[in-house]
Formats: structure tokens, C-alpha cells, sequence
């Protein structure tokens, strides 16, 4: 019988929250709570808190917009005197072969003035990544050492007016003309204008344009082409820039437009790692399938996903910080019993507003870590100048995209909580709250939007379901039915090994702090979104074609839902398996606190699931808010330990709402 097959023999049951009531354990070492926390990379992390200027992290929100992108410019070139920035390219063109170690370095410019860190990301990340993934020795030789110096600006063109997430479909056309050995780079219409790309209005002298190939009379689907924007200071003929003015948030960079009219570049601009045209225009590709080919490409930029959810969750400390310190000096309202005003946060209401994105800013650090640590095996694959494997490149891509939508969303929540619960003061410029909710809104679209992402984790998700499926006899089914582990067709979690053990026992504790009890409940609802799913796909893809677009349209929010409930289940085990490797038993006791709040706040908030589905019976439910209530009470005196553990510099958080020291 499982734990959930229990949980249904017993309604009458009543849960314990005794862990969680009893008193807060003792100080813990918060240098050690920072190390495990910053992960993998946290030797970079620390050496950059030691050596970053402590001028990139000055407020910029008063900053006009030419004043803002002036400044951003020249921090860039601070940086890159800096360095860290180098740290993932190929040793052989002045990197160091650490991809993980370029995003820390990005996740850590995310606790300062986000315009930088996106346009180093734009730099060294977007149009330096393109070139290094998709080029080859030639384009590397010519390339890389100049854009890592900064003495060559680029940009990286694949986003369309009209075509936004929809890359395949993109209207630019780069035709072969074998008469001269050149490509012929072509904006048909302003739907296939390129929009909103970073550096193309003032800074860029060169861009990365993503462009539909035609060679022979033949379409080859979208490539990448490198492609000079301006010579000696003069825009190049043929070149169209626009500027995209004022935005919401990111004034600092400098967005802007693109189009091109019969702008004509040598054949060597065709980045051709993935394919190539030779002189007479004969196409050849390693890879035969044209969809496989477009996917291989994209999948060698997913670098970018990675490093915009670390970045997130680097802008969502900063604002948790600056809010937890004001709550813990900010006073309203008199007990009956005394003259003294109450502590806002010692206030339920506004534990819960507070602590809980902590836990979970907590649980998405610890599943970042481990996204990050999979990008770097397979990206120094990639450097060594081999192709990772594609099963597990694939589960990669799919990770990374749960994760920038947990991270981004969970970003935009909490940002606009932190606002909302430093009340008038928080409205203020000078808090730097209203600066970090609006540079951060953008994440969510950044690299992927986020609805259109969740779609593919799920799309995927199908995918392993049926090819594990594919291989079962009978007597497989049989066997397979019997697992509870959503991970044996789900895709492979970096914490499964570690926390496998605890979610095997299978049973339904007393105790809602038993920490097997609450991944089991997590994989029950992936696997039975998953199944329920992918019925419901065959049975609409078995419909007539002119009925099956509308019935596969009406499963989008079940693909949502499926989407969503890997996610959670992932994050919850990374947190786990983090709590599982820590050797210093206070840290490991506090973290267990964490992550109990962290995921029995995720259940309330998913109970009307679990209860529709008979999950959950109804006193569980109403025992999980008092455990997340105890929970709240409990690691309220523990905060300043927790917000110690993100170490960010006090100077860096630029708020005139976190005291001083």
C-alpha cells in the first residue's frame, strides 16, 4: 500500500506539528550556512565580494536615461578589467573552461544594478556565447579574443516584432549568392524586424543575426550569421538601427532595432558549427534533420536560461533582505498590555508574507546550484569541442527552463511583496525596491516566456513518459505501475540519489516534518498529472485533424499543471539532497526548518488539488497551515542568521530602509 493508499484509510488521523513548536535551535556558524548556499562555485562567489568595486553597486534610480546607459558603459569596462567575466570560454582563447563559474559571476552582479548585469550578459553571454557554441575554429581565432577585451561590441539579433517566441518562423532571410561567395542578410517586412535587442541602439558594432538560410533555391531553416553593424564609426550600408526609447526597468541598456536591406556579408559569417554552405553553395550538415538541427543549435544557448533564473534569484535576495531588516525595526500598533509599539515582523500575517519566499528563495538557490553544476559538465563538453550527450543535453534543457520560470516568477511575486509590505517607505525610490520590481519584470519573458516554457517542460515531460513506456513489456508495465517515483520517467533529478532512500520508506507519518512523506506527496502529483496527461493527448492527437489543433489547445492549462508540478517536485528534492551533504549538524538542523516551511507552504497553497484528488484528507490540510503558522513563529528569530547566509555586502544593497552596520 503507498503513503498515499494510507493517508485515504485514515481521515480521522491528526498530524503533529511538536517539531516545529518546539523552541529555535542555537546560533549556527553563518559563514558555513553562506558556503553551502553560494555551492559549487562559492570560491568565485567570495573572491568577488572581496575584489568588486564598490562603485558598481551604487543606486542608479535617479539616473536619466543617458546618464544611465553612460554609466552602465563604463562599469562594463570595469568589469572587464575585473575579470571573471573570461571564465567561460576555452582556455585557448583566454577563458578558463568554467561555464559555471561565468554565471556565478553573473548571479553575483544581480545583488547590484541589474542594466549591468544584463549587458555583460549580452556581451560575454548572448553574443560571445553564440559565437563560441556555434562557430568554429575560424570564427573563434578572429572573434573571441577582441569581444572578451571589449574591443569589439556585439549584440545578439534573434527576437522578431512579429514572431517572439516562435524562433522557427522568423522572417529574416540570409540567401547565398554563389556569384560572389556572399550572404545576402534581408528584412522582407517589419514583422521580421528585430526588436529589443540589447546594445543595437548605440553600443554595438556587431551582431549575431539569427536568419532564415536559402541556398540552391532551398530553405535550410534559421542559422546564425555574424554580421558588421558599423564600420569606422558609420553605420554600414544597409544597416537600419532603431532605439527603443525608455522602458520599464533595465534603462541602462541600450535596446534597440534592427533591419536589414540586401546587406551582403562574406560566406564566412555563417557561424557553422551545426552546417555550412560551400563556395557553390552545396549545403552539409553534420546533423540530417532539419528540426533536429534548429533544436541542437538553440540548446547550445541555453546558457542564457541559467544565467537570467541565477540572476533573479540574486535581485529576490536583495529585496528580501532590504524588507526583513526594515520589518525587524519598523514598529505599528500597541499591545493591549504595553506601551510599546509591536515589531511589524512579529506580526503572523507578516511572517507569512516574508518568510515563506525566503524558504523557497532558499529551495530555488539549492535547485540553481545544481542546474548549474549540470550546465557546466555538458558546456565543458562543448569547449573540449565534442557534443554532449543527447539524452542528457535534452533533460538539461528542460531543467534549465523549469527553473528560469520557478526563479523569474517567483521573482515578480515576491519583489511586488517586499514592496507592498515596506508600505509608503517601499514606494520610494530611494528604498531601491521600486528599481528592483522594475527590472525584473522583463525576466519572465527574458530567454523564453515563461507560459511558452512551461509548455515545453511539460511537452517534454511527455516525451520521456512515452518513450519509458515504449520500451515496457507486459510484465514491465506491470512492474512499472508498482513505482512511485516520478523520477524513473521524468527525467533524471541531480538530488534523486540522495533523497531516494528517504522517499522509498512509503509511509504516511504523524509527522508532516517527515520529510519522505512530503516528496511523496510532490512525485504522487507529478506522476499523476503526467499520466492523466498524456491520456488525454492521445486521446486528442487521435481526433480528425480538423478537430485536433482546438483539442490539443484546450489542454494547455493541463500542460501548465504538469509543468508546474515537476518543477516543484525538483526544487523540493535539491533542497533536500543540500540539507542531506551538509556536515555541520546546526546548520543542517536550521535548513530542515527551511525547508519544512518551503514545501508544507507549498502544499497549503496546492491543497485543493491534493484534496479534489483525495490526497489529502481535511484534517491534514487544516494541520499543514498550523505546522506553516509554527513554522513562521519558529525561524522568525533565526531571520538574521538566514539573510547572513545570502552574504550580500550590507553596501551593496543601496536601500535607505536597511539600517546602517
Amino acid at each position: 500500500m503507498t503513503a498515499v493508499d494510507t493517508a485515504r484509510q485514515n481521515p480521522a488521523e491528526t498530524p503533529t506539528e511538536t517539531p516545529a513548536e518546539t523552541p529555535a535551535g542555537a546560533p549556527v556558524d553563518t559563514a558555513v550556512l553562506r558556503r553551502l548556499l553560494d555551492g559549487r562555485f562559492g570560491d568565485l562567489k567570495e573572491e568577488f565580494r572581496r575584489k568588486a568595486p564598490a562603485h558598481l553597486f551604487d543606486p542608479t534610480g535617479d539616473l536619466s536615461t543617458r546618464e544611465h546607459r553612460d554609466l552602465t558603459r563604463a562599469r562594463l569596462r570595469a568589469l572587464a578589467e575585473l575579470g571573471g567575466h573570461e571564465l567561460g570560454y576555452s582556455s585557448r582563447w583566454g577563458g578558463a573552461d568554467s561555464p559555471g563559474g561565468q554565471v556565478a559571476q553573473f548571479e553575483m552582479l544581480g545583488l547590484g544594478d541589474a542594466s549591468l548585469m544584463i549587458k555583460s550578459g549580452v556581451q560575454w553571454g548572448l553574443f560571445g556565447g553564440a559565437v563560441q557554441a556555434l562557430g568554429t575554429e575560424r570564427h573563434h581565432a578572429e572573434l573571441l579574443g577582441p569581444l572578451l577585451r571589449l574591443d569589439l561590441v556585439g549584440c545578439f539579433a534573434m527576437t522578431e516584432t512579429g514572431h517572439g517566441s516562435d524562433v522557427s518562423s522568423i522572417g529574416t532571410t540570409a540567401t547565398y549568392d554563389p556569384s560572389t561567395q556572399e550572404f545576402v542578410v534581408n528584412t522582407p517586412d517589419v514583422r521580421s524586424r528585430k526588436d529589443y535587442i540589447g546594445g543595437a541602439a548605440e553600443d554595438a558594432d556587431v551582431a549575431v543575426v539569427f536568419a532564415q538560410l536559402l541556398t540552391g533555391g532551398e530553405a535550410r531553416g534559421v542559422h546564425a550569421f555574424v554580421v558588421p553593424l558599423r564600420r569606422d564609426g558609420v553605420d554600414a550600408p544597409g544597416v537600419w538601427r532603431g532605439d527603443d526609447g525608455r522602458k520599464m526597468g533595465l534603462n541602462g541598456l541600450d535596446n534597440g532595432r534592427l533591419a536589414f536591406d540586401r546587406v551582403r556579408v562574406p560566406r564566412t559569417a555563417l557561424l557553422n558549427r551545426y552546417a555550412d554552405v560551400a563556395e557553390d553553395g552545396t549545403y552539409s550538415s553534420p546533423i540530417a534533420s532539419a528540426n533536429s538541427r534548429f533544436f541542437t543549435m538553440l540548446g547550445a544557448l541555453v546558457k542564457g536560461r541559467v544565467s537570467v533564473s541565477g540572476g533573479a534569484l540574486s535581485q529576490t535576495k536583495v529585496a528580501l533582505e532590504i524588507a526583513l531588516r526594515y520589518a525587524g525595526h519598523r514598529t505599528q500598533f500597541r499591545r493591549p498590555d504595553s506601551t510599546e509599539e509591536v515589531v511589524v515582523l512579529d506580526y503572523l500575517a507578516h511572517q507569512r508574507r516574508l518568510l515563506v519566499p525566503l524558504a523557497t528563495t532558499y529551495a530555488l538557490s539549492f535547485a540553481q546550484d545544481d542546474l548549474m553544476g549540470e550546465m557546466d559538465d555538458l558546456l565543458r563538453v562543448q569547449l573540449a569541442g565534442d557534443d554532449p550527450d543527447p539524452a542528457r543535453q535534452r533533460a538539461f534543457e528542460g531543467h534549465a527552463a523549469a527553473l528560469k520560470v520557478a526563479s523569474t516568477w517567483h521573482a515578480t511575486r515576491t519583489i511586488q511583496t517586499c514592496r507592498e509590505a515596506c508600505g509608503g517607505n517601499g514606494f520610494l525610490a530611494d528604498s531601491r525596491l521600486p528599481q528592483l520590481k522594475a527590472d525584473t519584470d522583463v525576466f519572465t519573458t527574458f530567454e523564453g516566456d515563461n507560459t511558452v516554457l512551461l509548455q515545453l517542460v511539460a511537452k517534454g515531460l511527455l516525451t520521456s513518459y512515452a518513450q519509458q513506456f515504449s520500451d515496457l513489456d507486459t510484465l514491465g508495465m506491470a512492474r512499472f505501475a508498482t513505482r512511485d517515483l516520478i523520477a524513473t520517467y521524468a527525467g533524471r533529478s541531480p538530488a534523486l540519489s540522495l533523497v531516494a532512500d528517504v522517499v522509498e520508506a512509503g509511509r504516511v507519518p504523524d509527522d508532516l516534518h517527515d520529510r519522505g512523506w512530503q516528496l511523496r506527496m510532490l512525485a504522487d502529483r507529478e506522476r499523476h498529472v503526467v499520466e492523466s496527461l498524456a491520456k488525454r493527448m492521445r486521446k486528442a492527437r487521435s481526433k480528425p485533424e480538423a478537430e485536433r489543433f482546438a483539442a490539443i489547445d484546450d489542454l494547455q492549462d493541463h500542460l501548465l499543471l504538469a509543468g508546474r508540478a515537476h518543477t516543484d517536485r525538483v526544487v523540493a528534492e535539491a533542497f533536500a539532497a543540500a540539507i542531506a551533504r551538509c556536515e555541520d549538524a546546526a546548520v543542517a538542523a536550521l535548513l530542515a526548518d527551511v525547508c519544512d516551511l518551503h514545501v508544507l507552504a507549498l502544499l497549503e497553497a496546492e491543497k485543493g488539488w491534493y484534496l479534489e484528488h483525495r490526497r489529502m484528507t481535511t484534517l491534514r490540510a487544516k494541520a499543514i497551515t498550523k505546522a506553516v503558522n509554527a513554522l513562521c513563529r519558529r525561524l522568525r528569530p533565526r531571520t538574521e542568521e538566514l539573510l547572513a547566509g545570502f552574504g550580500t555586502p550590507r553596501g551593496w544593497l543601496g536601500s535607505s530602509l536597511v539600517p546602517a552596520g
